[in-house]
């Protein structure tokens, strides 16, 4: 359906935001309505024929639910659930309108918005509607097509479609070898800035000295090596992308200092008398868990809602079963041309053996591993027996309990953390998270 026959309803209590979207649709549209009231929108959806509604998600008036956007688009659902809606969100509340997106609503936008994406968005989804043709997106990063075919992926594909365009700062949680950070450069490659600088920095291997150097910069004379100016890393990421890689390992101090530049978005470098304006969008990854990062005595709140204001999980590849196949056939494809072995295939044994791995080192130990296989294989066909996983994981499979009675693993846990910690009750406990008489009690009872 071309957007000229389109009859489109916009829905928001801001006069200035309904002038805005009507200005902008009103020569390219048969028909722009706008209404101030939600409680009005029932009745004008069931007297007229809209082909789109564009929805803003907070209204001054209160419903129960909480959420007056999520309310009005089930009651539009309810009327005609196959009627097109976009929100119009503000950042705060981004994971919301995302989750929306499952919900029913088409898409949404982020104030203030950009009129061409606007445009585009109402294009793309009246066109879709007319040929009910609902296309699968995978982002490409430097050109290259991400795989995953797996629900767990295409979940990832589909957030990393709506946030990429957005200026919002993005909190990327995995464990190593996941692939956070080409989740990142797909985000920076997806967006507006694209053709802007894309920085990485794995913020978890500086040290406090060279911390502030590093991000900021320094100006010669500084300090004794500073025999230039150096510009950091913020301002070489400038009108771009800066991905601080690890960041769940940095220190308070540090965390400190890097919430005062995210406040204020000002750099100094060491050794200046003046500051320097930034403009990034910011993207954060890290490998630890949700519960480091909620103790405050690790990491501090106010820095993890400036960066999370949308968060992005990878999965383990365990949990990406369908994709195992697929990123396999790749992998082998890409190491038999650098290898020159390009007549390889792959054998039925190949594909079970792999299928029955738990890939504890994840898309990266399956990418070493047919590496390996690709260059040690001596026939053109990949069996089982060329598949050959990490030492080190099969020696920690090895050192699995066989006992798996719960007071048996309770037992050992406290063992190791005890080891850990060399003996200290205080430290363990908190470690287990438990009390220090609690402790004493399971040290009593397994005879510690």
């Amino acid at each position: 359906m071309l957007l000229k026959n389109a009859s489109i309803l916009i829905i928001d209590d801001d006069v200035d935001v309904l002038t805005a979207m009507r200005m902008l649709l009103k020569s390219l549209a048969k028909e722009v309505v706008i209404e101030k009231n939600p409680n009005s929108l029932v009745s004008l959806i069931q007297k007229r024929k809209f082909d789109l509604v564009v929805l803003d998600m907070n209204f001054n008036s209160v419903v129960n639910t909480g959420n007056e956007g999520v309310y009005w688009l089930q009651k539009i659902k309810e009327i005609d659930k196959e009627m097109p809606v976009i929100l119009i969100t503000a950042y705060g509340d981004l994971d919301l309108a995302i989750r929306s997106l499952k919900g029913g609503a088409s898409d949404f936008l982020v104030k203030p918005w950009k009129n061409e994406k606007v445009i585009q968005s109402i294009v793309e989804i009246l066109t879709q509607k007319k040929s009910g043709d609902v296309k699968k997106w995978n982002p490409h990063v430097d050109g290259v097509k991400l795989l995953g075919e797996s629900k767990a992926m295409k979940d990832v594909f589909f957030k990393i479609k709506k946030i990429a365009p957005t200026d919002a700062n993005i909190l990327i949680l995995g464990e190593n070898g996941t692939g956070k950070d080409l989740i990142a450069k797909a985000i920076h490659d997806n967006s507006l800035r694209k053709n802007k600088p894309f920085v990485k920095v794995d913020v978890g291997a500086l040290t406090e000295t060279l911390f502030e150097s590093e991000l900021f910069g320094y100006k010669k004379g500084a300090f004794t090596d500073a025999r230039e100016d150096r510009k950091g890393r913020f301002e070489s990421a400038n009108g771009g992308t800066l991905f601080l890689d690890e960041i769940g390992n940095i220190s308070l101090r540090q965390q400190a200092r890097l919430l005062t530049v995210l406040q204020n978005r000002l750099i100094t470098p060491l050794g200046a008398n003046n500051s320097v304006p930034i403009d990034i969008r910011l993207i954060c990854a890290t490998n630890v868990g949700l519960a480091h990062l909620a103790d405050e005595s690790n990491f501090r709140k106010d820095l993890i809602y400036r960066i999370n204001t949308v968060e992005v999980v990878i999965p383990r590849l365990q949990e990406r079963e369908k994709d195992i196949v697929l990123l396999s056939n790749y992998f082998v494809e890409l190491y038999a041309e650098k290898y020159h072995k390009s007549n390889l295939s792959i054998d039925v044994s190949f594909i079970k053996k792999l299928k029955t791995y738990h890939f504890p080192g994840n898309v990266r130990e399956l990418q070493y591993a047919l590496e390996r296989a690709v260059i040690m294989a001596e026939s053109d066909v990949l069996n089982a027996s060329d598949l050959v996983f990490s030492p080190i994981e099969r020696y920690h499979k090895m050192d699995e309990p066989k006992d798996l009675k719960l007071d048996t693993i309770e037992k050992n846990t406290i063992l190791k953390v005890l080891e850990k910690n060399g003996g200290n009750i205080s430290k363990s406990a908190k470690e287990l998270g438990i009390t220090r008489t609690a402790l004493y009690r399971r040290l009593h009872k397994y005879g510690l």
